[in-house]
């Protein structure tokens, strides 16, 4: 893993100089990664570290917690992911009420040039930095001229003819296509979180459904969608029901997966498991009985198992 600094006071004195992203990379996305891929083409040529510039928590979890969105990457995933693209370190800021009041000059002065050493920067085209937003790409070029360090601006990327951000990518998770949202990413949206300790957990998992209690982000809609289930080093093929099962009165909100392919693994109830969302199915409904739904159920696993045999 790539060194990873928690704020400038981690950060080695003789850090810089280096080039550089500032961002919130939540997903580590397609438009991320072009712009990263450059950033580390760039320090490599010039003999320099290729560094993202991140924060925690998110800006808008901090400045507006009651409206914030639901993130794609926890901080842990963000950071691995970042570490994919080749870069040399990640650098996270605690954004809190001294950076969010920082203008945009002493952003630049304290924390790019005497703290960091930045020589370059590349930054999309609707990047804002400083107290209340106040600056964008032109003043950072301006401020670039002033303290000796270049700036690039990237265009969006595009895919598909969908130009790919992050909030385009949460949207379309809400709006359970996960399949747009896989080609914005660059690979499917995933949830991670442990075995729900009500289902009779033991020592290993020997029945083919898994009930996941999801960590903290964002979740697709309700549903029935296509997935791959990641648990103890194994990848199972799996249908996962989002929703609040409405045919069981009082059954209450769940992430349920059914193994397609079941096998017993080793677990307990702090194994991480991974659920990769592939496509969805259809909607959740109520059925008048659970004879229909069993006969739902086997539809939708012989759709699933068509698409792995496609994909194949």
């Amino acid at each position: 893993m790539i060194p990873v600094y928690r704020g400038l006071k981690e950060v080695p004195a003789d850090f810089g100089p280096c080039i550089a992203a500032i961002g919130n990379f939540d997903g580590v996305h397609r438009g991320h990664a072009q712009i990263l891929g450059a950033v580390v083409g760039e320090a490599r040529q010039r003999g320099m570290k290729s560094v993202a510039i991140t924060f925690e928590p998110h800006p808008d979890e901090f400045l507006r917690p009651d409206c914030a969105p639901g993130l794609l990457t926890p901080m842990e995933d963000r950071v691995r992911l970042l570490a994919e693209t080749g870069l040399d370190a990640v650098v996270i800021l605690h954004f809190d009420q001294v950076l969010a009041r920082l203008t945009a000059r002493q952003f630049v002065e304290w924390v790019l040039g005497d703290a960091l050493g930045i020589a370059g920067l590349h930054e999309g085209g609707n990047f804002r930095f400083g107290y209340k937003a106040e600056a964008g790409v032109r003043e950072l070029a301006a401020f670039g001229h002033e303290f000796g360090f270049n700036v690039t601006v990237h265009n969006a990327f595009q895919v598909h003819g969908l130009e790919v951000s992050s909030s385009a990518i949460r949207s379309l998770v809400c709006a359970g296509d996960v399949r747009r949202a896989r080609w914005m990413l660059g690979r499917p949206f995933s949830i991670r979180g442990t075995q729900k300790r009500d289902r009779g957990v033991g020592s290993r998992l020997l029945v083919p459904t898994v009930n996941l209690v999801p960590g903290a982000g964002l979740l697709a809609a309700n549903g029935v969608y296509i997935t791959r289930l990641h648990v103890a080093g194994r990848c199972f093929r799996a249908v996962t029901n989002v929703g609040n099962r409405p045919t069981f009165d009082g059954a209450g909100f769940s992430v349920e997966s059914h193994i397609l392919n079941f096998e017993p693994v080793e677990m307990d109830e702090n194994t991480p498991i991974e659920i990769e969302f592939l496509k969805r199915l259809r909607e959740e409904k109520r059925f008048d009985s659970t004879e229909s739904l069993k006969a739902q159920i086997m539809n939708d696993v012989a759709r699933a198992g068509r698409f792995f045999r496609l994909a194949r």
